[in-house]
């Protein structure tokens, strides 16, 4: 359609041809709308002329008509500054039917509706849907979007809303995503008022049917229900992804019992399943995330579970979601790819819950590195977690292999001798370097005397392990046992040949240790002091 016979018909049109005219434009835009740059001002007069039709009274389906091609038009960051305005973000709410903090007259503080038809109910989903182009798109609409408020009022939504449709309540926690992603002044008012936060925590609940056992303890999933439905996890991501944001500065003792609470949360999340694998590591990832920014005290809300037992090797604790996290972090380790975002995060929760708690170091370290037995191969070579981790330590990516490395350290109890009796010196020596621990020693944090005993073949094999590559090598053949003595003495004369050569020209120079402990040229150290031969001569 000509955007110019579009606008011109628009302006004479009354709400049925508006209706008509725009649902034309939609159908044959919606998959295959193009960036002209050409037209750009004629798209941007569009979206003007549609905000000014939704100020009008018209139909619900029309307006929903009109909320189309505002999504669609969306796309364009170019054209977005008609709607990037306060008139047009506060229409967009009202269309959505949330209360910002600066909307006038009735619409402030007005309680969400209990009953809308199915064509008001659509209209509300298209708004937010156009809202969260927007606000994704324009920076502009984003500082907007603070000014008016418009958190509160997803926030208000969310809360008010306990039954809401499953569109209407995915968008207002992807705007409210959005708004905390993209907005860090926002997020950090969202986290110190403390609303934000409970209310996610309410979303989740509602959504995973939460029921409480103890004071940070949901009650076991059975193990007969159903998957998790699609739509649930849908919304359940969502409210992760915004609780991510608002949760990157941990708060103080005060907030205490409300991270505990979503730990608990996340444990029964973890433990749970979805109807299609990917979208249960998909959830599972966004749960990492989030418990990567809680406070370490914490993490023993995944292990403290009384009712649910555990087990007597580990204190009584119960390690289901520590296994869980394990097998998360070798799936992540064999996908080969992505490592920085999909494997990263998992390491460095494990490696804080192990450093913190000796309960998970102890049953993370029997599943990673079990006693030594097999001293023969490459600690790099195999298929065991041990060897996954240890090729990591030499991985392009500095992240990466820093959070392979620290992971194993930890493990370790920050020793030295430990990490290279299990990754050899030459993986080591990487974070060695970083931590001023090349000549060994220990790391600052003190851990508990846990019993560490090798196995035989260990002890047996440990005198002929090269400590450099972790391994007990072949014995390499001295190539001399072949040589006759004619040969042996040539290849003597040739090596002084070449030694005097380099000496003369300086590029080598013979050094020895002085009594100080420092190298000097080696004349130095032969020189020895004239009293030194005198002494005790005055008494001849």
């Amino acid at each position: 359609m000509d955007l110019t016979n579009v606008l011109s018909q628009l302006e004479s049109a009354d709400g049925q041809d508006i209706e008509t005219l725009l649902r034309e434009y939609n159908r044959e835009n919606s998959r295959t709308f193009t960036f002209d740059p050409k037209e750009e001002s004629l798209r941007s007069k569009l979206c003007q002329s549609v905000l000014v039709v939704l100020g009008m009274k018209v139909q619900p389906s029309c307006q929903k008509t009109c909320l189309e091609t505002l999504r669609i038009l969306s796309r364009d960051k170019c054209v977005l500054a008609p709607i990037a305005t306060r008139d047009g973000v506060l229409t967009l709410a009202r269309m959505a039917r949330l209360n910002a903090g600066e909307m006038a007259g009735d619409e402030q503080g007005r309680p969400e509706e209990s009953t809308q038809s199915e064509e008001e109910e659509s209209v509300v989903v298209e708004a937010l849907k156009c809202l969260s182009n927007v606000v994704y798109n324009s920076p502009a609409a984003q500082q907007v979007s603070v000014d008016v408020k418009l958190a509160h009022g997803l926030c208000a939504k969310l809360r008010a809303s306990s039954a809401c449709p499953h569109e209407v309540g995915l968008f207002t926690l992807r705007i409210l995503f959005l708004l905390s992603a993209l907005k860090a002044d926002l997020s950090e008012q969202l986290r110190k008022e403390g609303q934000a936060v409970k209310l996610l925590t309410e979303v989740l609940e509602r959504t995973l049917g939460v029921s409480w056992e103890g004071p940070y303890e949901v009650a076991r999933p059975d193990p007969q229900a159903t998957p998790l439905p699609a739509e649930d996890n849908e919304r359940v991501m969502e409210a992760l992804k915004a609780l991510f944001n608002l949760t990157v500065s941990s708060g103080g003792k005060e907030e205490e019992h409300q991270y505990r609470l979503i730990t608990a949360i996340l444990r029964h999340l973890l433990m749970l399943r979805t109807v299609k694998e990917e979208k249960t590591e998909e959830v599972h990832s966004h749960t990492i995330n989030v418990l990567s920014n809680l406070p370490v005290p914490c993490m023993d809300v995944l292990i403290d579970l009384p009712v649910q037992g555990g087990v007597e090797a580990y204190g009584g604790k119960n390690m289901d979601a520590i296994q869980v996290l394990l097998d998360f972090m070798e799936k992540r380790i064999d996908k080969g790819s992505n490592y920085i975002e999909g494997l990263t995060p998992v390491l460095t929760l494990l490696t804080e819950a192990s450093r913190h708690h000796r309960e998970i170091r102890r049953y993370v370290k029997a599943q990673v590195l079990p006693p030594l037995k097999d001293v023969k191969t490459r600690p790099e070579v195999g298929t065991t977690t041990r060897n996954k981790l240890v090729r990591l330590m030499t991985h392009v990516e500095m992240a990466v292999k820093l959070a392979a490395a620290e992971f194993l350290f930890v493990l370790c109890k920050e020793s030295v001798d430990k990490l290279c009796k299990y990754t050899g010196y030459g993986h080591a020596a990487g974070i060695l370097l970083n931590k001023g621990l090349l000549g060994g020693g220990r790391g600052e944090t003190e851990y508990s005397d846990d019993e560490d005993t090798d196995t035989e073949e260990y002890k047996t094999a440990k005198p002929f392990i090269n400590p450099i590559t972790g391994h007990v090598e072949e014995p390499m053949p001295n190539p001399m046992d072949e040589m006759t003595e004619e040969q042996k003495e040539y290849e003597a004369q040739k090596l002084a040949t070449l030694l005097n050569k380099l000496s003369g020209q300086r590029l080598i120079r013979p050094m020895g240790v002085k009594r100080d402990g420092t190298l000097a040229p080696l004349e130095e150290t032969l020189h020895v002091p004239h009293e030194e031969h005198t002494s005790g001569s005055d008494t001849d």
